[in-house]
């Protein structure tokens, strides 16, 4: 669907032969029963993107991902969307063979991840786009075909079997503040001969950090009165709070394999490895004493506000205990003297805490394929393991006072994975138009969820976390009670909580799956295909799916085809059992937000249940159209209706009773929230998707000109309750209803031009800029209008392997709307921002917030 940079094709349009959404092997786009977009190699390495998600939402109109400016672990590992759905409801394959899940369950709220919220999808980013063949996209519901999680679509990325030598580097910028700097430097090798091949690639990236918010007005006003502490606010000179990409590094391999055991089988292996190190910003602790006022605005009224420094920074910790055996100091309280500690002391500009995460992917497959006559078979076995490890510096854990660490590991986060399939074909002649191809297969899957446990301050309650009574020395070895307390603060470190002991462990669901199927031509002009499966959870129960397409040629010029199918998604076990507390502020008052599984007593206390498969059912129209040569148009109309939705409930507030009624929930304190894993609504998609592509010659050389479009949307049928009108507004709109492209490339000798126009239709973000009604519930969010943008490259080749690049990413250096201010979102008159900072969506919406990039490459091939 996407404009091929380098094309010189052999295939005609749409000819290209496909490998997804069939067992057939004579299947192409434009005879496909379900639409299939292929997406060159070419096209790929052209995005100057060291994370291929980027370069997919760029490409493909349906893919949407928001750039995560400080979203907890949201910001390392990204969740994508196909077609408004979440990303474990799309398949990931590599050479045919299902992707693993990351370690990493979405559990931050908000405009980052919404669409994706409580999802455990794959994480893309450890894959180079060097080593990859194609990109075959079905849009279309294939759980009948290949099993759980693919009910959006399957992204299938066939990997390189070629023979040579290719190497790129790659620099690139922001236009604005000149930041954002980008390295890459990738290469791939090949060897290939009778015997077989092997291909190995490779890819490093280091992405700097950029900033497009302002600084908090605490931060101005602090400077202002302490001009000789100024540097020591975070980030100095830059704002306290930095709203922007964060820096990351990282390295990432592919390996494809085959060896020829006979005339007619092969013996395949290809694996993938990847490191990953992200270092993003938190929120601001300003260390501010007391409250100043500053000048607002809701949008219609102008007023003053108080805005101060975070609790813990307002108050001593008093560190004498009562000394034991005391008759007038009671065991347990604390004497009120110059024995203190600030947290000024290590703090004196405040902190902003640095969330590190560290990930790890390994993935492999061995396989035997072959074929004997009309028998055709697939023999394989994955092995996969992702870990995360999170961690923090740049903090405290307030309840712990002076003897608190400032850095802080979280656990780790493991996911492991074994996948064994078998694959068989048989084409019969039954007199058709075509072989009956008869296919079935058997699928065994085991998935395993660890969570270690973190560093005891980061989840703990320290000796600051209760009131203690307050005590005078008023004679030597005699006390008076002040009639005061010690300050409290909640349990866990400032920012986010590791794993604690009671919810570290290993879980695990195993599952096996067999299905059958055919595929034939009844007559010339008619195409039909089938498909059922059934699949049986260990702890999900089981669930039959079938699948039913058909492709009608009414002439050489046009064809109809419609598909018809079910689908499920079986939670994951991270999906049941992820506990997470992370830090908000209210007032200045530092409060936990906890996620718990549905296992745990604090859900099951506010209503959890046990989690159910998520069903769905697909349907699809379609028109492919050749009305003339070099011209291909396919027109498609889904609707996906899925049930049981897996996301995460609103926000319950703990009270004292509640802490009373369940101790446990000690841990999320007074005040703090408890949100869980739940079924909690069902939702309606419908759409369409328009591809056109046209291949001409424009001033003698080749011209490539391709049009996509695509129209989603989504609402919300049912809901039972525990999800927020926010969310509900938000799974509508997050990503714009209206996307679309027109690419233009231009190739003519040594030289080619590339250039493609974005259109991204108005999106609304209610989690993070609602509008609410006099009693307080969420009506509407804030729209932010429709925008264009517009990327340019010029290449050229000499001494005929060397290929020099320069171009640019949204050349015209569009932003997303400004935030408006609201009674939920005033604006700050002294910074023009929010009292965090914020400028732009803190999602940075569809195309993000950075403004134009441009960038220069190299190319050398052999």
């Amino acid at each position: 669907m996407a404009v091929q940079p380098q094309v010189a094709e052999t295939k005609a349009v749409g000819e290209e032969i496909i490998v997804l959404g069939t067992r057939r092997t004579d299947r192409t786009v434009t005879n496909s029963a379900s639409p299939i977009d292929i997406i060159s190699a070419a096209e790929l390495t052209s995005q100057p993107t060291g994370n291929i998600i980027d370069s997919l939402k760029n490409i493909i109109p349906s893919f949407f991902s928001s750039t995560n400016s400080i979203a907890d672990a949201s910001t390392i590992v990204r969740a994508p969307s196909l077609r408004g759905l979440p990303s474990d409801q799309v398949l990931v394959q590599l050479n045919g063979k299902r992707f693993n899940r990351s370690a990493l369950v979405q559990v931050y709220a908000g405009g980052d991840t919404g669409l994706s919220f409580g999802s455990q999808g794959s994480d893309m980013s450890s894959i180079p786009s060097i080593g990859i063949k194609s990109l075959q996209v079905l849009r279309d519901g294939a759980t009948a075909q290949y099993g759980s999680d693919a009910i959006a679509g399957v992204l299938n990325y066939g990997l390189r079997d070629d023979a040579g030598i290719e190497l790129e580097g790659r620099y690139g910028q922001n236009f604005d503040q000149h930041d954002g700097k980008s390295y890459q430097i990738s290469g791939d090798a090949g060897v290939k001969g009778d015997w077989g091949f092997i291909n190995l690639a490779g890819e490093y990236n280091d992405d700097g950090q950029s900033s497009r918010g302002a600084t908090r007005p605490t931060a101005v006003a602090f400077a202002a009165e302490n001009p000789t502490l100024a540097s020591q606010l975070p980030n100095y000179p830059l704002p306290a709070q930095i709203w922007g990409s964060s820096p990351s590094d990282g390295y990432k391999f592919l390996l494809n394999a085959a060896a020829n055991v006979t005339d007619n089988s092969k013996l395949y292996l290809f694996a993938n490895y990847a490191k990953k190190h992200v270092d993003a910003g938190f929120n601001f602790r300003s260390s501010l004493l007391g409250t100043r006022p500053f000048e607002a605005s809701d949008g219609t009224t102008t007023f003053t506000d108080q805005l101060g420094g975070r609790s813990f920074f307002q108050v001593p910790y008093y560190q004498t205990q009562c000394p034991a055996g005391s008759a007038t100091c009671t065991a347990g309280g604390y004497v009120q003297d110059t024995n203190t500690f600030l947290l000024s002391s290590i703090y004196p500009g405040g902190f902003t805490p640095r969330f590190v995460g560290d990930s790890e992917q390994q993935f492999g497959t061995i396989g035997y394929k072959g074929g004997a006559g009309a028998l055709k078979y697939d023999l394989s076995a994955s092995l996969s393991k992702n870990t995360i490890k999170l961690g923090m510096y740049s903090s405290t854990s307030p309840s712990f006072g002076g003897s608190s660490q400032t850095s802080f590991q979280f656990g780790k986060q493991v996911q492991k994975e074994f996948d064994a399939n078998l694959d068989m074909t048989y084409d019969v002649q039954a007199g058709l138009a075509s072989p009956v191809t008869l296919s079935w297969g058997a699928e065994y899957r085991k998935e395993t969820f660890t969570q270690t446990a973190g560093d005891p301050q980061s989840y703990a309650a320290g000796p600051y976390a209760a009131p203690h009574p307050l005590f005078t020395q008023t004679s030597p070895g005699v006390y008076a009670p002040t009639g005061t307390f010690t300050a409290t603060f909640g349990p866990g470190s400032s920012g986010y909580a590791g794993t604690s002991p009671t919810y570290a462990g290993t879980n695990s669901e195993s599952s096996y799956g067999v299905y059958g199927g055919a595929e034939a031509d009844l007559t010339p002009a008619w195409s039909v295909g089938v498909t059922g499966r059934y699949e049986k959870y260990k702890l999900s129960g089981g669930a039959f799916v079938y699948k039913l397409n058909s492709i009608y040629k009414l002439s050489d010029a046009i064809s109809i085809r419609g598909t018809l199918g079910s689908g499920f998604h079986a939670p994951s076990p991270g999906q049941n059992n992820t506990q997470v507390l992370s830090t908000t502020f209210i007032g200045g008052n530092s409060l936990q937000i906890g996620t718990f599984p549905v296992t745990s007593a604090i859900a099951q206390f506010y209503g959890a249940v046990p989690l159910r498969p998520e069903k769905s059912k697909n349907y699809g129209a379609g028109l492919v159209l050749k009305p003339a040569s070099g011209l291909t148009v396919t027109i498609d109309a889904y609707k996906i209706d899925v049930t049981n939705r897996i996301f995460i409930s609103q926000n319950y507030s703990v009270t004292q009773a509640d802490i009373l009624a369940l101790p446990e929930l000690a841990s999320v304190g007074v005040g703090g929230a408890v949100q869980y894993f739940t079924n909690s609504f069902d939702t309606s998609t419908k759409g369409i998707d328009f591809v056109g592509t046209y291949r001409t010659r424009l001033a003698d050389g080749a011209l490539n000109l391709t049009l996509a479009y695509n129209y989603n949307k989504s609402k919300v049928t049912r809901t039972d309750g525990t999800i927020s009108d926010a969310q509900i507004i938000d799974i509508g709109g997050l990503a714009p209803n209206h996307r679309g492209t027109l690419s233009a490339a231009w190739n003519k000798g040594p030289f080619s031009i590339n250039a493609r126009e974005n259109y991204y239709g108005k999106w609304v973000d209610a989690e993070d800029y609602p509008f609410t009604d006099s009693t307080g519930k969420v009506i509407a969010g804030q729209k932010f209008g429709a925008k264009l943008t517009t990327d340019l490259d010029i290449s050229y080749t000499f001494a005929r392997r060397f290929t020099l690049t320069l171009g640019a990413l949204n050349i015209f250096n569009t932003y997303p709307d400004k935030i408006k201010a609201s009674p939920d979102n005033p604006i700050y008159t002294l910074t023009n921002s929010l009292s965090d900072g914020q400028i732009y969506p803190r999602s940075g919406g569809p195309f993000g917030t950075n403004g134009g990039f441009w960038y220069a490459k190299v190319k050398i091939k052999y």
